[in-house]
């Protein structure tokens, strides 16, 4: 993933969040529970190469970068989009960690955005 793929991804991510991008499901018990609170809670940094859904993969069926500029404005957008759904509190499954309260979702859009941020040292 390159730095423009990555801000796409955030945004698709957010999409998926705020239930304008369907995204298959791929969850299981085990993913439900002991992965959900390792990944939410655990003191760790989340380690690169983690497969994500396809549909927001940039180089399988996310969407295609296109002004970078413009993607920046859309990700910014989609986050405060995402932080202020936190107010309504309707989300929809995610698709590993199944079922999430408005805390977990807000948790996990931070630790999403900061993990690909990382990334690329920002």
């Amino acid at each position: 993933m390159n730095v423009r793929q990555m801000v796409c991804h955030l945004a698709d991510a957010c999409r998926m969040a705020l239930a304008q991008k369907p995204v298959s499901d791929d969850s299981s018990v085990l993913k439900r529970t002991a992965i959900k609170w390792l990944a939410l809670y655990a003191p760790l940094q989340w380690r690169a190469g983690i497969v994500t859904s396809p549909e927001i993969d940039q180089q399988i069926a996310g969407t295609c970068p296109a002004d970078f500029a413009s993607d920046v404005a859309e990700v910014r957008v989609l986050l405060d989009a995402v932080a202020k759904n936190g107010l309504r509190g309707t989300w929809p499954d995610h698709p590993v960690f199944g079922r999430m309260s408005t805390s977990e979702w807000l948790r996990w859009a931070y630790l999403h955005t900061d993990h690909h941020l990382r990334q690329f040292g920002v």
